[in-house]
C-alpha cells in the first residue's frame, strides 16, 4: 500500500503485547523489542505498563517506539514481573491526546487494572452513556477505558469471570491484553476479527498481536489465541477458559496489507498468502509486458507472485525513501501534491521504454495511484498496466481499521473502467474475492475459518445498526 494510503486511508489501529516472566529475559528490552516488532501497526504512540508483583509501573507518549522510550526509560521495567504494551494508531481528532495513548491503567478497591486494545468496539458510545449514567467518571473516549471499567465493575466474580461478562455486553473487535498483581491475560474477541497469538522465550510466556514479535525476541510461537478465548497466565502456567462463542470472522485485510510478511496468522503464512494472491492475478488478469513490479512493501510479495507464475521478469521500479514517513510535515499543498514523489522514486533506467505491470495491494482514494502512473510515465515507461491484489475497497470499516467513509473510496464510486480512466492506466485489474480468500490458504488447508471481508463487499459480521445501540 502506498504512501497517501497510509496517511488517509486504510490504517491499523494497533498492535498489543504481554508477557509474563520466569526470569528469562530483561523486561524493559523485551518490552522495547516487541513493540518495535509491531510498529507498523501504529506509529502514534506507544506505552508499557509493569508490575513486580505488588506495585504498577508504567510509562507512555506520543510518537514512534525509539522516541518514546530510551534506556534509561527501559531500566524501570527490567525487574518486573509482568508487563503489557502497546503501539497505537489514531484517528485526526485524537491524534495528539496523550489520554489516549495505552496501556490504560484503573486503580480500585481490588488493586489495578491495566489494559492494550486493538480493534473497535461497535457499541462504544451507548456503552459509555450507559456507563456514565451509572456514575462512572470517564477521563477519555477510548475504547479500552470502557472495557476496562466493564471488566472491572465484575470483579467481585474474579477477572476471567469479569471478562466473559464484559464479552456478553461488548460488540466489535477487541484483542486484548491484560494484566493485575498476579496475572497476565489475553482475550481475543469472539468473531476473531483482530489476531492475538502466543509465544515463549525460554520459561517465559508472550502474547502478541504478530508472531513477528516472538522471532523479533528469540523466541517461538506457539499458538493463535481463538475467537472468543481467555487465556490466563500465572505462577502456575498458562490456563484456558472459553468465553462467547461467534462464527469466526478473520479480518482478511491483515493479510492483504497491515501484517508483517514474516508473520503467520491462524496457521497461515502472511507472505505465502500474498505470494499465491500474485500468483492468481497473473492466472486470472494477464497481460503482455517486460517487467513486473510491485508498489513497496506490502505489494512485493505478490509481484513476485505475479511475475512468477507470468514468467514475465520481476523488477523493481520503484525506489522507497525510508526517512519519509508517517511524522513527516506537509506545510502546503505542493509539498502535499509531491509526497508520492518523496516518498517512492522511479529507476527511469529499469522502466525506459518497458511495458510494467505495477502490482498494488489495494487502492482506496485512488489519488497516489495517479500519481505513481504518472511517475512511471515520466520515467519513460511505455505502458503501465494495475494489478490489485485484493477487490475494490468499496466499504468503510468499524472493526479498527481507520477507513474513509464510503462517498470516498473510489471503488464505491467508479466502475473499474472509470477507475482505469481516472488512474491513466492502459489497464486496471482486480483480485475478486473468492480468489482473495482462498489464497490466503497453504498447501495443506491451514488458515482461518472465515473473514471479515465488509470492506469488499458489506457483508458484516454483526448488525451495526442494532449493536451501536446497546448498552450495558
Amino acid at each position: 500500500m502506498n504512501y497517501c494510503q497510509q496517511q488517509v486511508g486504510l490504517r491499523e489501529k494497533c498492535g498489543v503485547y504481554g508477557v509474563y516472566n520466569t526470569g528469562d529475559i530483561s523486561m524493559g528490552s523485551a518490552a522495547y523489542l516487541a513493540l518495535f516488532s509491531m510498529q507498523h501497526r501504529g506509529q502514534d504512540g506507544a506505552g508499557i505498563a509493569s508490575t513486580d508483583g505488588k506495585t504498577v509501573r508504567y510509562h507512555k507518549d506520543l510518537g514512534l517506539v525509539g522516541d518514546v522510550f530510551d534506556a534509561q526509560t527501559l531500566k524501570m521495567f527490567d525487574k518486573q514481573k509482568i508487563a503489557v504494551g502497546h503501539v497505537r494508531y489514531a484517528t485526526s481528532a485524537d491524534a495528539h491526546a496523550v489520554l489516549s495513548v495505552q496501556p490504560i491503567v484503573m486503580h480500585s478497591k481490588d488493586g489495578f487494572l491495566a489494559i492494550c486494545h486493538n480493534g473497535h468496539i461497535v457499541n462504544g458510545p451507548a456503552l459509555s452513556a450507559s456507563l456514565r449514567d451509572k456514575g462512572v467518571l470517564l477521563q477519555s473516549d477510548v475504547d479500552s477505558e470502557i472495557l476496562l471499567h466493564l471488566i472491572a465493575r465484575r470483579m467481585e466474580v474474579g477477572l476471567e469471570q469479569a471478562i466473559i461478562g464484559m464479552m456478553q455486553v461488548v460488540y466489535g473487535s477487541y484483542a486484548l491484553t491484560i494484566m493485575n498483581r498476579e496475572k497476565l491475560v489475553g482475550v481475543r474477541d469472539p468473531w476473531g476479527i483482530r489476531p492475538l497469538c502466543i509465544g515463549k522465550v525460554g520459561n517465559s510466556y508472550m502474547l502478541a498481536s504478530e508472531s513477528c514479535t516472538f522471532d523479533a525476541l528469540g523466541g517461538v510461537f506457539i499458538r493463535d489465541v481463538a475467537p472468543g478465548e481467555i487465556v490466563t497466565i500465572d505462577e502456575s502456567g498458562l490456563h484456558s477458559v472459553q468465553g462467547k462463542v461467534v462464527a469466526e470472522h478473520m479480518c482478511v485485510f491483515e493479510y492483504v496489507y497491515f501484517a508483517r510478511a514474516d508473520s503467520t496468522m491462524c496457521g497461515a503464512g502472511v507472505y505465502g498468502a500474498r505470494y499465491r494472491a500474485g500468483q492468481l492475478l497473473a492466472k486470472n488478469h494477464p497481460v503482455e509486458a517486460d517487467m513486473v513490479a510491485g508498489v513497496p512493501e506490502s505489494a512485493l510479495p505478490s509481484a513476485i507472485g505475479y511475475a512468477d507464475a507470468s514468467g514475465i521478469p520481476y523488477g523493481q521500479a520503484l525506489l522507497k525513501n525510508p526517512y519519509v514517513g508517517r511524522t513527516f510535515i506537509q506545510p502546503s499543498q505542493i509539498v502535499r501534491e509531491n509526497t508520492v514523489r518523496l516518498k517512492l522514486t522511479p529507476l527511469a533506467e529499469q522502466v525506459r521504454g518497458k511495458r510494467i505491470v505495477l502490482v498494488d495491494d489495494s487502492i482506496v482514494r485512488g489519488t497516489t495511484t495517479i500519481k505513481l502512473v504518472e511517475t512511471l510515465r515520466q520515467a519513460g515507461a511505455k505502458e503501465v498496466h494495475m494489478r490489485i491484489s485484493s477487490p475494490p475497497v468499496k466499504y468503510p470499516c468499524h472493526f479498527g481499521i481507520n477507513t474513509p467513509n464510503a462517498g470516498q473510496l473510489i471503488g464505491s464510486k467508479l466502475k473499474v473502467e472509470g477507475v482505469r480512466k481516472l488512474l491513466g492506466a492502459d489497464s486496471l485489474e482486480y483480485l475478486d474475492l473468492d480468489m482473495l480468500t482462498s489464497s490466503v490458504y497453504d498447501e495443506n488447508g491451514n488458515g482461518p475459518k472465515g473473514f471479515c471481508t465488509a470492506c469488499f463487499d458489506g457483508n458484516y459480521p454483526m448488525d451495526l445498526k442494532k449493536c451501536k445501540r446497546k448498552g450495558c
